[in-house]
């Protein structure tokens, strides 16, 4: 019979079972059987009992024999009714019922369940210990169906509340069927060797399930190979279960790939184990966590033809572990393929190999635990009456997640002293007090709070002192104290409470494990005698069962968070993440630039999380913070002009580009932006770029997220044109052809553009199909991706009635929810976001015109966090919400406000189970709705499109309006906020600043010869048409009774002319440095008389420092500020109007006219220096040279330097880094960069021409520094340096940056 029969076979009594069991089951659940009602009364055991009408055997549901019931002698939570099912069966429900005809019932009840009658486990579901809601009265009858089925022989109930006017009280009936199963036991030493028979035909998916049980923690289960040398390998290692890939022989890390899951498995109860294969990944299951694993092509064939289970025997590959790494203990239902191989195992089939003493059933050693749970457990035992009053010896074995615990302690005879064996800082230590002695302290291990069971032994032996962590594997430590060490009784975890307080002294923690394999003097302590009470004492104590529970499998610390745990919680370490939270949900970072600009950050390099906390992680990118608007700009490897060189053998040139982002990160950039571009560039001289003469196509490029699609128009074109933009402008070079390049001349062309389709961005690679022929010559160039608008940011909706509300599907945040959005309202409150289920619920709201209350129920009873505010929220300013809710806590954080918190119940209920529908601005009641404005709502990391539903919702408005309220204070400096659509800007019309947030002062460098003259009055009507897009406040008044004036300066010259303004009445303004180094201000209003001069106490304001003069007139009372000095008022005695001012001049005055024969020499002299944010009332002299030198009444002669040399403040938002991101993360095959650009035939007149053009610029330059000198001033300023026409003789069109990336003012110099 072959192997497909027999698996046939096999399944056709357990089909005959299941017909069976479905027969008695009520309804359609095939697996509902009474289990307890038809057992014998010696089946039932229990803690303890009233009487004997009230014992065990009579708790069966709706009977009424005996007392109605079971009850025990006392009602206290150490109490408990066992049921032996007579053999392992699968349970599925579990109903109640008091005692007949009393006041005796359970309100709450914990299950435990047992293969044995030893070593239980309790019921757990959401990954907690589950209490059941037990009765309300003693005839009810209450039914829970367990939400997993139990496989087990015994069942036990544990009373945790009952009738406070009655006692325990209990009836009861658990449902399910007869569980069969094929089991197998291995010793450590046998295994089993399968030779697998090749498949019919190949399968696109295999599989291996099993179940096993052990108390070993380290082991092999099994391992399959085959001819390929592939095997598979599932090991114990650490009570962790790893599936081991290899192919070949070796055993190092490049062949093999490897996934650990699950945690404790060592605990002697069953596990299920589940791999399935598919063509490049497999599912690997543990218990209720899978992984998801992608295999490599070379592990992805599976050819399995031997099997070794138990026992890595060597099947070809390699040799056995040996029997220390062999597998001891049971496996039930081991399925390879569909085939079970332990039936055929105990069929003897002749494809089987048995080695050593291999059983077919489950052999288990009984080793029974106690746990001690908190601060109040202790175990008291006696040591027995004959033991040596000579020495002592103590062993026992634990496990725990704690770093410190009290394990044991005694007193010494005679009250002679203490002993305490304790951890601290997860190793183990001995102290010994004796009164008048020094004390004796033993320390070993290292570790001990990994989980693992750790063996101790403690050995007082005629002087000797031992202390023994894991045997011969651990450490040891000695000593020899000149007393005995021995007692007549010993603590274990702990010290009682009350009473022997003389007697047990715990001076450290309280022990939170298990313990188990207790001796004294090399005799096992029997602790089921302890639990019933004739041996020793004990309190708060979990007895034949080690309730120890792994919090970090399965780990809930998210985007790899490491997780760490004591016995009672666990914490994660979000360090190097980018995200926080007690789970390290939440994202530290913005998700675009946008958001950055309007937390008020300039241009710079940062890490962007473009769907906060999602599975996408953050990147760095860099924004290039605009007034008009915000770019992202993420590179490639290659955005420099590149020259394409013919290679051999090839008749095309392809490139390739890598992105400084993930494909995901690149995707979510472009769908949330409003607008992307990309430069896609190519000059070209007998290079066609689109078509051959037979129109054919010769170049294309491929573009859009993942792979792209081929593409076949040029940039500027529309998709699918198969044209460049010439032909859509029609300027190419020949109206025959579609591009300037297909014209094929010798001529040097081009063709760019920009690309905008976002569906077909970015650009992955690039083919260019005309680079071989004799003569031919091209470069490219395919600018960095940049994008600007974010869509998810502005996304708002307006709620103009307590009845309207938007409605979007369930949110499904079981585990983790983080919820955030920004409101502005006017009311005092209202529902912001809701979300029910059948019993659980989650809410936002503001609660008062001062408090934003974050309420939910997964199951715990209803929690809420609340934030109070020390200023109104109904101010209709935007005010930013954050709530994350997660295993541990639930926080909630307003604007800038601290956040608070609510930390999860122990133990309790973990899923939120959410079914209705999505309630945002109201309510499924239409209640308490909100009125008002959300905007940028996110759900974790989602974001909701509030504005397309609210176009089809009545009374609810999309978009929001009036942003300035509360982003006008970003802009600075007399900047004034501009209301947009779905934004802001800063205007800095009026200010001395420029920038984003006209925060970035215009500053120039000055040398002797440079003058800045601004014209009034008519030269200032004359001029430049005001429709020119200068701000009309650049214009001023003639005739002044008041001034405003503002400027910083940095020089080393004294006596200096900073500022002069002349009127054509002789009137005038000047600001001075004097000879002694002093700020003087001289007002001349009446022509008369001789100007007043007005002096500032300030001293050394000529010592290369920055120093900031504010100016203010009003009449005849001047004030006068320098930096930070207090300020200095004056009043003039001439006339207060300041009549018809002419020309301000900044730097040398070219045309003294009346000027006083001392300011005129020192006028004459110039400025040699910086000047920075210069401002008289509402003109800017500066900014208007250099920024607007065309559209302003100004004047610029001599050299003027943008400089940064009036900087002195630090952007109060900087970028997170400062370097350039320049991406290169790959080659571009055979293209590169140009240098020295493109050789071609005219090279040498080039060069020749470029020469004299050098030289004579060289001597301009000379004559130039001949004329003005160079002053010793301190300012440092940048000059642009531009590719000299010698260093790039040959090339027709520039190789640098295009025109998207200009240089900053600093980089560019102006000869006027």
């Amino acid at each position: 019979m072959d192997l497909w029969s027999k698996k046939v076979r096999g399944i056709i009594p357990r089909l005959a079972l299941v017909l069976l069991c479905s027969c008695g089951a009520t309804g359609g659940d095939v697996c509902h059987s009474s289990l307890v009602s038809n057992l014998l009364p010696s089946s039932f055991r229990s803690s303890s009992l009233l009487s004997a009408s009230h014992g065990p055997g009579f708790a069966k549901l709706n009977r009424r024999e005996g007392a109605g019931g079971w009850s025990p002698l006392s009602s206290d939570r150490y109490q408990w009714l066992e049921v032996d099912l007579g053999r392992r069966t699968e349970i599925t429900a579990v109903a109640t019922q008091g005692r007949y005809g009393s006041s005796d019932w359970l309100t709450a009840y914990l299950l435990m369940f047992s293969d044995t009658g030893h070593n239980w486990k309790q019921y757990r579901q959401e990954d907690n210990i589950w209490a059941f809601p037990g009765n309300s009265n003693a005839d009810s009858v209450v039914q829970h169906k367990l939400q997993h089925p139990v496989i087990a022989r015994y069942v036990r109930l544990v009373p945790l509340d009952w009738n406070p006017n009655g006692r325990i009280g209990l009836r009861l009936e658990t449902y399910g069927c007869p569980y069969n199963s094929d089991v197998v036991s291995f010793d450590g030493h046998s295994s089993l060797l399968f030779k697998l028979s090749p498949r019919p035909r190949p399968t696109t998916r295999e599989s291996i399930s099993l179940k096993f049980k052990t108390l070993r923690n380290s082991g092999t289960l099994l391992r399959a190979a085959g001819r390929s040398e592939r095997s598979l390998t599932l090991e114990l290692e650490e009570g962790k279960l790893l599936l081991v890939l290899r192919k070949g022989r070796s055993s190092s890390a490049a062949g093999r790939q490897l996934v650990s899951l699950g945690s404790l498995l060592d605990d002697q109860h069953w596990h299920q184990v589940t791999v399935e294969h598919h063509s490049n990944h497999l599912n690997f299951t543990v218990d209720k966590s899978t992984e998801r694993l992608q295999i490599p092509p070379g592990l992805a064939h599976w050819d399995h033809d031997q099997m070794s289970v138990g026992a890595d025997h060597d099947l070809g590959s390699r040799g056995s572990f040996g029997s220390d790494r062999n597998f001891c203990g049971c496996l039930e239902n081991l399925i390879y393929n569909g085939v079970n191989l332990v039936e055929l195992a105990q069929q003897r089939d002749q494809r089987v190999a048995v080695k050593g003493n291999v059983t077919f059933s489950c052999a288990e050693p009984i080793f029974v635990a106690v746990t001690f749970t908190g601060p109040r457990s202790f175990l008291w035992l006696p040591r027995a009456a004959a033991a040596s009053s000579t020495g002592l010896t103590v062993g026992l074995q634990f496990r725990t997640w704690n770093k410190a615990g009290l394990l044991l302690t005694f007193e010494l005879p005679n009250h002679g002293g203490a002993v305490w064996l304790y951890l601290s800082r997860a190793v183990l230590h001995l102290q010994t007090h004796k009164p008048g002695r020094a004390p004796l302290e033993l320390d070993a291990g290292s570790a001990l709070n990994d989980g693992q069971w750790h063996s101790v032994v403690l050995t007082s032996r005629r002087g000797h002192l031992t202390l023994a962590v894991d045997g011969d594997e651990g450490a040891a430590a000695q000593a020899s104290p000149s007393f005995v060490v021995t007692t007549a009784q010993l603590f274990f975890g702990g010290c009682p409470s009350e009473g022997s307080s003389q007697e047990c002294m715990n001076p450290f923690k309280v022990f939170q494990g298990c313990m188990r394999r207790l001796t004294v003097d090399n005799q096992h302590l029997d602790l089921i005698k302890v639990q019933q009470r004739l041996l020793g004492n004990y309190s708060h104590l979990q007895v034949d069962m080690c309730g120890i529970i792994d919090r970090c499998s399965p780990n809930h610390c998210e985007h790899g968070g490491s997780c760490s745990q004591s016995w009672s919680t666990f914490h994660c370490n979000c360090s190097g993440t980018s995200y926080s939270g007690a789970t390290c949900h939440s994202s530290i970072h913005e998700p675009s630039c946008e958001a950055y600009k309007h937390k008020g950050n300039t241009s710079g390099s940062y890490y962007i999380d473009v769907d906060g906390s999602g599975p996408i992680g953050p990147q760095l990118i860099y924004c290039n913070v605009t007034e008009d608007v915000t770019w992202t700009v993420i590179q490639h490897n290659n955005t420099e002009l590149t020259r394409v060189r013919p290679s051999p053998g090839k008749t095309r040139h392809s490139a390739h580009f890598e992105y400084a982002a993930k494909d995901e990160q690149l995707a979510a950039v472009v769908g949330q932006s409003e607008h992307c571009e990309q430069e896609l560039t190519y000059h070209c001289r007998r290079s066609r770029l689109l078509h051959a003469p037979d129109g054919s196509p010769l170049s294309w490029w491929v573009g859009g997220p993942g792979e792209g699609h081929r593409q076949t128009h040029w940039a500027g074109a529309p998709p699918g044109s198969q044209r460049c933009s010439c032909s859509l402008r029609q300027t190419c070079v020949d109206p025959k052809h579609h591009c300037n390049c297909d014209a094929d001349r010798t001529d040097w062309a081009n063709d760019s553009g920009l690309l905008t389709h976002k569906e077909n961005l970015p650009v992955r690679s690039l083919v260019l199909g005309d680079v071989h022929r004799p003569g031919s010559e091209g470069a490219y160039r395919v600018g960095p991706l940049r994008c600007h608008g974010d869509k998810n940011v502005w996304n708002a909706a307006f709620f103009d009635k307590e009845t309207s509300y938007l409605h979007f599907p369930t949110f499904h945040g079981e585990l983790s929810a983080d919820i955030s959005f920004l409101f502005k309202t006017t009311s005092s409150s209202g529902v912001f976001l809701e979300n029910l289920g059948i019993k659980d619920f989650i809410r936002i709201e503001l609660s008062s015109s001062t408090e934003v209350l974050f309420s939910f129920d997964v199951g715990n009873g209803p929690l809420e966090v609340g934030v109070k505010a020390a200023f109104p929220l109904d101010d209709n300013r935007w005010h930013r919400i954050r709530a994350e809710r997660n295993v541990k806590e639930a926080t909630l954080r307003l604007d800038e406000l601290p956040a608070a918190a609510q930390e999860a119940p122990a133990d309790g209920h973990i899923h939120l189970q959410l079914n209705s529908q999505l309630f945002i601005g109201g309510t499924a009641s239409r209640q308490k709705g909100f009125r008002g404005c959300i905007r940028a709502l996110q759900l974790n990391g989602v974001t909701l499109d509030l504005e397309q539903r609210a176009r089809i919702t009545p009374g609810v408005q999309a978009g929001c309006p009036g942003h300035c309220s509360s982003y006008g204070s970003l802009c600075q400096n007399q900047g004034r906020c501009v209301e947009r659509t779905s934004s802001f800007s800063c205007s800095c019309g009026p200010s001395a600043y420029t920038g984003a947030f006209c925060d970035r002062e215009v500053s120039a460098s000055f040398k002797a010869g440079t003058s800045i003259s601004y014209m009034f009055k008519e030269q200032a009507a004359t001029g430049p048409s005001r429709s020119s897009g200068v701000p009309s406040s650049i214009y001023s008044d003639v005739t002044l009774r008041a001034e405003n004036i503002s400027l910083s300066f940095r020089t080393s010259q004294s006596p200096s002319l900073l500022l002069y303004v002349s009127s054509s009445h002789s009137e005038y303004l000047a600001l001075l440095l004097d000879k002694h180094e002093k700020l003087e201000v001289r007002y001349r209003l009446d022509s008369s008389r001789d100007a007043e001069i007005l002096r500032s106490k300030a001293r050394n304001l000529a010592n290369g420092h920055l120093h900031t003069v504010t100016i203010s007139r009003r009449a005849d009372a001047v004030s006068v500020q320098i930096d930070q000095d207090t300020e200095d008022d004056f009043n003039l005695t001439s006339d207060v109007e300041f009549n018809g001012i002419r020309l301000l001049t900044l730097g040398r005055v070219h045309h003294p006219g009346e000027m006083d024969p001392e300011l005129a020499r020192l006028g004459s002299l110039g400025f040699t220096g910086c000047l920075s944010a210069v401002l008289f009332n509402s003109i800017s002299p500066l900014k208007a040279a250099l920024l607007h030198p065309d559209t302003s009444p100004v004047t610029v002669t001599g050299p003027l330097v943008p400089s940064i040399c009036g900087s002195t403040s630090t952007n109060p938002h900087p970028a997170e880094t400062t370097h350039h991101q320049s991406g290169q993360s790959g080659p571009v095959e055979t293209g590169q960069p140009l240098v020295n650009a493109m050789r071609t035939d005219s090279a040498l007149i080039g060069g020749v021409i470029a020469v004299v053009i050098f030289v004579a610029v060289s001597a301009l330059a000379v004559t130039a520094r001949l004329l003005y000198g160079r002053r010793g001033g301190t300012c440092q300023s940048q000059e642009i340096k531009t590719v000299k026409p010698e260093d790039s003789p040959e090339l027709p069109f520039s190789s640098q940056t295009s025109s998207h990336n200009i240089p900053s003012e600093n980089q560019r110099e102006y000869f006027i």
